[in-house]
């Protein structure tokens, strides 16, 4: 099935390969939020929901709505790597539904994830910047023709003030030029 309600399509395939991208990111940091909060569901409903789709599954409502739910979690978090952990988690069920319209926002659907999961290794580790690039570099390397080939339809990333922000924008320019 292809999407071609916006600038461009997008196959259910391709979305697919986007939402595995982030919810493999998102399933690395899940059990950061889950050590602050074992009673909280909501960031593992969404990783949960993001596989379903990724194996196979139509989307549906569990997909936005566990999306939701989970940066509902964010919110509530009591540090940053928590809260970037469920943030993730939300975005790996939200990548379903990424839109094929060209604005820089949506380039965060794909790899704002992958940005919190770099960030929240450079925490884990003292704060240590070398740490997220490394896991960038990582990133990079996993990343499949197929994403780089989907993340070049849309504008390059923003760029902003704070560290994922910063580092969002840096796996932006390294997949842009990989390949």
């Amino acid at each position: 099935m292809t999407m071609g309600t916006g600038d461009f399509e997008l196959t259910m395939d391709e979305l697919r390969v986007v939402a595995r991208y982030v919810a493999e990111a998102a399933q690395q940091v899940l059990p950061v939020f889950e050590a602050a909060n074992p009673n909280d569901p909501r960031p593992r409903a969404a990783v949960d929901a993001a596989w379903e789709f990724v194996d196979g599954a139509r989307r549906t409502n569990l997909q936005r709505v566990t999306a939701v739910d989970a940066h509902r979690a964010a919110k509530d978090a009591t540090n940053e790597s928590v809260q970037l952990a469920a943030r993730t988690a939300g975005d790996a069920a939200a990548a379903a539904y990424l839109h094929p319209i060209a604005k820089a926002t949506q380039v965060g659907h794909i790899l704002r994830g992958l940005a919190s999961a770099a960030r929240i290794a450079e925490l884990v580790a003292g704060d240590n910047p070398e740490v997220g690039d490394v896991f960038i570099e990582r990133a990079k390397n996993h990343a499949t023709p197929v994403l780089i080939d989907v993340l070049r339809r849309y504008p390059i990333a923003p760029t902003g003030q704070n560290r994922v922000t910063h580092l969002m924008s840096t796996l932006d320019s390294k997949l842009r030029e990989s390949r």
